[in-house]
């Protein structure tokens, strides 16, 4: 795994402090609490929903005591009028008797009439046995089961007379009610509105941030970016530019590091292609025996060097950015192709090398890539295939076209991979231990890589019915 460093090793991204450790941050863990709940749409809404139901709360509390002041001061006026002019009469006019409904539901007054020995007079509601009140004014009493307001004319004011008109608590607590559940209704509306809007707005913000995560994941060796920043949110864009400056380092870093491979592959090739050059001049003069043979040794390392080479060279071209577009490619043409470019080394290791389950009249099967991406993992497969399959054994290319998902497989008659090692195949220079056949350990890693950009997948398995390997090209 390659480690990328700072030009000075100590100092961070540019314009930031570099961090001393894994240090937390005690006013960022206060605001974003540790497990799930760790979210900034879930932080939005586990602060400002109860702030919500908080302040719609005292709203409708402060609506209720507003209105149930506003109220006892209407009523305790009318109330103090109309005990007032009861009062100063001489022949004492009693509104009529009231129902019940009418004093708990519409809020019919009770007149009673006292005398100046403190005998009732007259009364508005003879089963309401209150008594006279023993100071004039206002007062909170309760008869029975129920509550009513009461106001008491001063005697001294009247001759000794008392007036005390009566109205249902009952009925004030609903008007009340009433008048602050009108105004707080639009509250009480607006408020799950408000919850809606906010989980939406949060959703989206949620949504903003996670498309800026999408955009880094998207990211790989073949193609850095950076991401763009017009529609970053302030908060966020010294996060966002300090990954752009690494994701800058590292495009650079993998840049210097094809060109290493490139420059020193073709380096290699000449002075390589010249020792080749050279024993094969020497091979004419050699006398047999074991210097011929060691001749032979040193052309056959020559050859592996040439061929390592070749494949670094194939490998650095391929980490390239990809500059060929992605388009359909009949799938039954290139296996074709790779076939009869592959065709010369079979006959040279004397393999049975042949395509089958392919029928040239049915709809050919395409797969939308890079030809030359898919030409690359062809090639790589069954030439890796014809290298580990025995002289006089069989490589089969079989196409399969089952519609929506063709796929290709190659199917060989070597010694197959055992089971532990099938999942580091792929890794690059990595050789089965033990094996006899020459190579560098690339051409599997190059096949691999190049399925990966044409969106395929490849997966091996060894044999049932003997030994040989199974290598399935399929759409991932």
């Amino acid at each position: 795994m390659m480690k990328f460093h700072s030009a000075d090793g100590a100092a961070g991204l540019q314009g930031y402090p570099r961090s001393a450790g894994p240090q937390s941050s005690p006013r960022l863990f206060q605001v974003f609490p540790a497990g799930r709940m760790c979210s900034m749409k879930r932080v939005l809404l586990m602060w400002l929903v109860p702030l919500f139901l908080i302040v719609g709360a005292a709203s409708a509390a402060f609506s209720y005591m507003s209105y149930r002041g506003m109220v006892r001061e209407f009523m305790d006026s009318q109330m103090e009028q109309l005990g007032q002019s009861i009062a100063v009469q001489d022949e004492h006019q009693m509104p009529p008797s009231p129902s019940d409904e009418r004093i708990h539901k519409w809020g019919a007054y009770v007149v009673q009439v006292y005398g100046a020995d403190g005998r009732l007079q007259a009364t508005s509601l003879p089963k309401l046995a209150a008594g006279p009140q023993q100071r004039p004014g206002f007062d909170d009493v309760r008869v029975g089961d129920a509550l009513w307001r009461v106001y008491a004319t001063d005697p001294a004011e009247h001759g000794g007379r008392r007036v005390q008109v009566f109205q249902s608590g009952t009925f004030r607590a609903h008007l009340a009610a009433e008048r602050a559940g009108a105004a707080i209704a639009p509250v009480l509306i607006l408020l799950p509105l408000a919850i809606l809007i906010l989980w939406g707005v949060s959703g989206a913000m949620s949504r903003a941030v996670q498309d800026i995560g999408r955009q880094a994941a998207l990211q790989d060796e073949n193609t850095i970016s950076e991401i763009p920043l017009d529609r970053v949110p302030h908060e966020l864009k010294p996060m966002v530019a300090s990954f752009n400056s690494l994701l800058t380092r590292l495009r650079d870093a993998f840049v210097t590091q094809r060109r290493f491979v490139q420059d020193a592959a073709h380096e290699l090739r000449t002075p390589i292609t010249a020792v080749a050059l050279q024993l094969e001049n020497v091979r004419g003069d050699m006398p047999p025996g074991a210097c011929r043979q060691s001749l032979g040794q040193l052309e056959a390392g020559v050859s592996r060097a040439q061929r390592l080479v070749d494949q670094l060279l194939k490998l650095s071209r391929q980490e390239a950015p990809v500059l060929e577009a992605a388009g359909p490619v009949d799938l039954r043409a290139q296996v074709h192709e790779s076939i009869s470019a592959l065709i010369a080394l079979a006959d040279q290791r004397r393999i049975d090398l042949g395509l089958v389950g392919a029928t040239e009249g049915a709809l050919p099967p395409t797969l939308r890539c890079a030809p030359s991406d898919l030409r690359s993992v062809l090639d790589n497969l069954i030439e890796n295939a014809l290298r580990y399959t025995p002289e006089g054994g069989v490589v089969d290319v079989r196409l399969v076209n089952d519609g929506a998902r063709p796929a290709v497989e190659v199917i060989d008659t070597g010694p197959g991979i055992p089971p532990d090692l099938l999942g580091r195949v792929f890794d690059r220079f990595f050789r089965v231990p033990g094996s006899q056949v020459r190579g560098s350990g690339l051409g599997l890693s190059i096949a691999h890589a190049a399925a990966q950009r044409c969106g395929l997948r490849i997966e091996l398995r060894n044999r049932e019915d003997r030994s040989g390997l199974v290598a399935r090209i399929e759409p991932a």
